[in-house]
């Protein structure tokens, strides 16, 4: 079968598809192959899967999800309003077909941690938030603006976090900042030497740390956080993750908060909140931040890369009275800051209520895929424990020693990207390293999540 003309829309093509076979199949087969001949150079705009249904005779929907695949596998890209276009860099002038059983170019399958889903942005409530923000902005806003943040966001933001999170705060405790690294490097700039951080964090603040000259200290974690009590006589900051620890997934119980607050009381200490996803619980009651025990000496740190959008480069600082001078002093009058007009409209999503009708949303949705990877697991690789699945975006599978090198392999030979939970071991932790799998299910399209879900069963099940 053949394109018998050009479409009213995007390129025209020239397919020949087998009588036989399910007709996605065969469709996406021929478009894989128009790719790597160099037929379909990158940058090509496809025809919207209507016209090619009715020049090929197909079903819409076998249109549609042929082109799905290929997005998710990597070949096409798709946004609203701009169409599917071939991905610039895509194999071309004739690459063969990697063999039966060998690793594919790029990964299929992306499960790394920490990525929220893209689709699920509210661009429509955030447009009217940004278009009524930009209205409403005083003149001044334009201006060179204050490296606190804008007070209309401080304010919605106090408002939220202490109904939200029982953070205890007001507008004049918070700094704004782009996201928590840069929050981050500006805490090490005024708190050096020996810090106390959790044993498994991610490495990308580790390296923030060492190139401000921090002496880190590693604190032993396991089901239940950060073993607090055990906190090394140097330090005089502790980095800690208490409502999720990241990445094994612990929850800070109430004694081991208690003991982290008394010792930050006793030795003059602060405490470094890193309350990532904290928004995302599943099967348990809310658990508040650890600043509202003792706001003199916690350090609230929070942004939107989870929530929202790591797009967006909006964090927040909340500090007690006697850091948030230094940390200004440090963020300097004409260091690079959020601007000020995202800053406008976040305030107004928050306060119009748009910022909590999402997070409920996304709470269900991440819920539900949950759910559906830890039901496939018990049923394909039962000997396999999935662990830190209460809250958050991603999950851990642990293994038995020596199994996340092999695992991780075949993991990368079916098309999977996802990391090893050793991968986040701390390099001065004296203790030997866990092994397992951080799988992240929040980011793949609706239409790839099941396949993901599969080739990780498969891969799991031989693991254990």
């Amino acid at each position: 079968m053949t394109t018998p003309g050009p479409g009213p829309g995007g390129a025209d093509l020239h397919l020949e598809l087998p009588a036989e076979g399910a007709r996605r199949t065969v469709l996406a087969q021929a478009l894989r192959s128009a790719v790597r001949s160099g037929r379909l150079a990158g940058g090509t705009l496809l025809p919207p899967y209507r016209t090619l249904a009715a020049d090929l005779g197909l079903a819409r929907n076998a249109v549609a999800d042929a082109y799905a695949e290929l997005v998710a596998e990597g070949w096409f890209t798709a946004r609203q309003g701009s169409g599917t276009r071939v991905a610039e860099g895509v194999a071309t002038n004739g690459a063969p077909t990697p063999a039966a059983g060998a690793a594919p170019d790029r990964p299929r399958h992306d499960l790394l941690q920490g990525k929220p889903d893209p689709a699920s942005f509210p661009r429509g409530a955030w447009a009217t938030s940004a278009r009524r923000a930009l209205a409403e902005a005083p003149t001044e806003a334009f201006g060179p603006g204050d490296p606190q943040g804008r007070p209309e966001l401080r304010r919605a933001l106090a408002g939220y976090l202490s109904r939200a999170r029982g953070v205890r705060c007001g507008p004049e405790n918070i700094v704004i900042c782009s996201g928590f690294a840069n929050g981050l490097r500006l805490l090490a700039s005024v708190r050096p030497r020996d810090w106390a951080v959790e044993a498994y964090g991610l490495p990308f603040h580790h390296g923030i740390l060492q190139t401000a000259g921090v002496r880190a200290h590693p604190v032993a974690v396991d089901e239940d956080g950060a073993r607090t009590a055990e906190l090394p006589a140097p330090a005089r900051t502790l980095l800690l993750t208490p409502a999720h620890q990241f990445p094994t997934g612990g929850r800070l119980l109430p004694a081991r908060r208690a003991a982290a607050v008394e010792w930050a009381r006793g030795s003059g200490g602060v405490i470094v909140e890193d309350d990532y996803d904290g928004e995302f619980r599943y099967d348990r009651k809310p658990v508040g931040a650890l600043q509202g025990l003792a706001p003199e000496h916690v350090v609230y740190a929070g942004s939107l890369s989870k929530s929202l959008s790591p797009a967006l480069r909006l964090g927040w600082l909340v500090l007690p009275d006697q850091l948030r001078d230094r940390v200004l002093a440090a963020k300097g009058l004409r260091e690079s800051w959020a601007s000020a007009l995202d800053q406008l409209a976040l305030a107004d999503f928050v306060e119009c209520g748009a910022y909590d009708r999402h997070i409920r949303r996304m709470r269900l949705r991440y819920r539900d895929r949950r759910d559906r990877l830890v039901a496939l697991l018990a049923s394909r690789a039962p000997e396999v424990r999935v662990t830190g699945i209460s809250a958050g975006l991603h999950a851990v599978l642990e293994l038995p020693p020596g199994r996340e090198s092999p695992t991780l392999a075949a993991a990368r030979a079916a098309g999977l990207a996802l990391d090893g939970l050793s991968s986040y071991r701390h390099p001065s932790d004296p203790a030997p390293p866990r092994e397992g799998l951080v799988i992240g299910y929040a980011s793949p399209p609706d239409t790839a999540f099941t396949r993901a879900l599969e080739a990780l069963a498969g891969v799991a099940g031989e693991a254990g």
